[in-house]
């Protein structure tokens, strides 16, 4: 993360009271001290710990493979988990309730009522959305994929779909991941499993940013996929792509990684570089879906020495993201292990997120947290030396004036 970005967000704070602010951010009890797992102390909120411009959010649990699971709908029923969501968070992603299936379930119908209530709840608590998302090949409606449909009810179904939805949440939601996972691992696009793809071509693509833009001509609009984290030929295909789409004008705005990473599996060491390579093309990045999984023993609790790997690639994905001018948004994909995919979707892996299934803070958690302290007390130290420096500069002007 550059000064750059915490200039801009305090340009309205007078120099001089610039010093009260880095003295209260320094003040703050370390990560160290932990405090009881249900505490509502502030300096324990990561909203609370991210630098100013910087937004730190979760999924929010719900539809899709919940809608399988022995509880009701977390973010309706679960007051603990809603309550945390608030204080721990100032952006979300609904996790599936802005799927086609789920939104869109009925061709002449849309179903709102899921991710109108969380838009109404991140506005009630300051929060940012993050829409997820426009156009995908998998958790579509059956009527869409086996339907009859010609090349020009097909494109006007997509184009109908994103006018609507963007439509409805017009200047509620700061990013959309309009086009994802529209790559396989060689870079290829899914030109098999992708309905938007395979029936109208790749040039279907632009025309989703270009009818997102129109929508919304705030929202920023991005591309998402896994296994991108690395310069690879996937994240290849990406830069690519989108530096064709941006010579041609269309509103591309930026470049993100899920990072749904795995413990099995090494970690992704050149995470900046990439995301910086896309920055120097001129687009916004961010990290969309972290999740760390591992291996669990039998029985079913992680060691202490997996708990620390994991909140090491917890810390070292963050760093990565603000480390780059433009990497405003850290995701992850689920907050409390209570909800999450994983297991449902990797046998023997679990253990995720950063919060244990009844909230219990673990050392990812501390390790994230103990970072954004960091990173804010050195983004203030910085502006506020630089607006020293220009006081100075100023004073001495003035001074030569008289």
């Amino acid at each position: 993360m550059r000064t750059i970005r915490l200039a801009t967000a305090v340009v309205a704070t007078a120099a001089l009271a610039l010093p009260l602010t880095v003295t209260s951010a320094t003040a703050a009890p370390s990560a160290d001290n932990k405090a009881p797992r249900h505490s509502n102390a502030k300096f324990e909120r990561l909203r609370w710990a991210a630098p100013p411009g910087f937004y730190v959010g979760t999924a929010v649990a719900g539809g899709g493979h919940h809608l399988e699971q022995d509880y009701p709908d977390p973010f309706t029923h679960d007051r603990p988990y809603r309550k945390l969501l608030a204080q721990q968070f100032n952006s979300v992603s609904p996790e599936n309730q802005m799927k086609w299936e789920f939104i869109h379930p009925e061709r002449d119908r849309y179903n709102f009522e899921a991710a109108d209530a969380i838009v109404e709840f991140a506005q009630r608590h300051r929060q940012v959305v993050r829409g997820h998302t426009l156009l995908w090949h998998s958790q579509n409606p059956e009527w869409l994929e086996q339907g009859d449909f010609s090349k020009e009810e097909l494109r006007e179904i997509l184009h109908d779909h994103i006018t609507t939805v963007v439509g409805r949440y017009k200047g509620k939601i700061q990013q959309w991941d309009v086009a994802n996972e529209i790559f396989d691992e060689q870079g290829n696009l899914r030109t098999q499993d992708n309905i938007w793809l395979r029936e109208l071509g790749p040039e279907i693509i632009a025309d989703a940013f270009r009818w997102a833009h129109e929508a919304d001509p705030k929202a920023k609009l991005f591309f998402n996929d896994y296994g991108v984290e690395s310069d690879n030929a996937k994240s290849d295909a990406y830069y690519a792509l989108s530096q064709e789409l941006m010579e041609q004008g269309v509103p591309v705005h930026g470049f993100s990684v899920q990072a749904h990473l795995s413990m099995r599996y090494g970690f992704p060491g050149d995470l900046q570089q990439n995301l910086e390579r896309f920055d120097e093309l001129g687009l916004e990045t961010a990290v969309t879906e972290l999740d760390v999984r591992m291996d669990l023993p039998e029985s079913g609790v992680p060691t202490e020495a997996q708990l620390e790997q994991q909140a090491d690639w917890y810390q070292r994905t963050l760093a990565a993201c603000l480390a780059v001018e433009d990497c405003n948004s850290f995701t992850i994909w689920g907050f409390t292990d209570k909800y999450s995919w994983v297991p449902v979707f990797f046998e023997g892996e679990g253990s995720a997120t950063i919060m244990t299934e009844d909230f219990e803070r673990k050392p990812a958690y501390y390790a994230l947290q103990s970072t954004l302290k960091e990173a804010k007390r050195t983004a203030w130290k910085e502006a506020w030396e630089k607006a020293w420096k220009d006081w100075k500069k100023e004073w001495k002007k003035d001074w030569r004036r008289h």
